[in-house]
């Protein structure tokens, strides 16, 4: 991950070196500062994704026919989001791992353990969703320039074997800075899967059955490498949430889990 993290620092600093605009952001329906452009976003996700895929560390999964249902579940759900100047790009990892990240400018990677755990295309979709969201609401490039600089120095100093001795983590820095959202993202994310399932097609009360099996998996499941991706904290919240939305009311065993994860 360190050829990554170079790379990626060296895009953050070309890519807030540019001037600010205001942009309507159309996942919250208000107008957004940004330092970085479409174009710029992009050519970052772009040379990140190819860093990750190029690793001697992550390997992507060799079954063509799961890339390709991965793939076509993705493209229904991008072609009715909130971003249609951005191409999505979708890959699965070969990692028992069950969770799903998204980069800057439409890059989303699914782990092979989180497609085996889904049952249907429905759940499927609805993990593509939540991570599109990200991407359409620019929830990575925001935490770019609201922790620039102190993120950059946690990164650099994993490189650099600076500071503390398990500072060469450096996936743990940079899955910080890209891949760590607000219960406030994660909120907005959800619904926003919750308006593309139904738009695209599918069940949107997948979202509910999804997040109960990561919640179940999160009990289950060893601490694997990559944890730095687990970027998805507080299920039990995100389920009675997004059964408010659905349904406008939650019931009982959703207060009894109130704080189990």
């Amino acid at each position: 991950m360190k050829n990554v993290a170079i790379i990626f620092i060296l895009f953050i600093m070309s890519a807030v070196s540019g001037c600010a605009t205001q942009e309507y952001n159309t996942a919250t329906g208000k107008e957004d500062i940004i330092f970085v452009d479409t174009q710029k976003e992009v050519n970052m996700g772009k040379s990140i994704a190819e860093s990750i895929e190029k690793s001697k560390e992550i390997k992507l999964d060799p079954d063509p026919l799961m890339t390709e249902r991965v793939n076509e579940v993705g493209q229904r759900i991008a072609s009715i989001s909130g971003r249609k100047e951005v191409s999505y790009t979708f890959r699965v990892i070969d990692k028992d791992d069950v969770n799903a990240f998204a980069l800057p400018g439409g890059y989303v990677f699914v782990f092979k353990g989180l497609v085996d755990k889904v049952s249907k295309d429905d759940e499927l979709a609805a993990v593509i969703a939540h991570e599109i969201a990200h991407v359409v609401a620019k929830h990575s490039i925001k935490r770019l320039q609201g922790g620039v600089g102190y993120n950059i120095l946690q990164i650099l100093m994993a490189v650099t074997g600076a500071g503390r001795p398990d500072a060469g983590r450096i996936d743990a820095a940079f899955g910080q800075l890209i891949m760590s959202y607000s219960r406030e993202d994660e909120a907005l994310a959800d619904k926003l899967a919750i308006k593309y399932l139904k738009e695209a097609g599918y069940d949107p009360w997948a979202v509910v059955s999804l997040l109960k099996k990561l919640q179940e998996a999160d009990k289950t499941e060893p601490i694997r490498p990559y944890t730095s991706y687990r970027s998805h904290p507080y299920v039990a919240d995100r389920i009675r949430m997004v059964k408010q939305e659905l349904a406008g009311e939650v019931d009982f065993s959703d207060y009894m889990n109130k704080g189990i994860e």
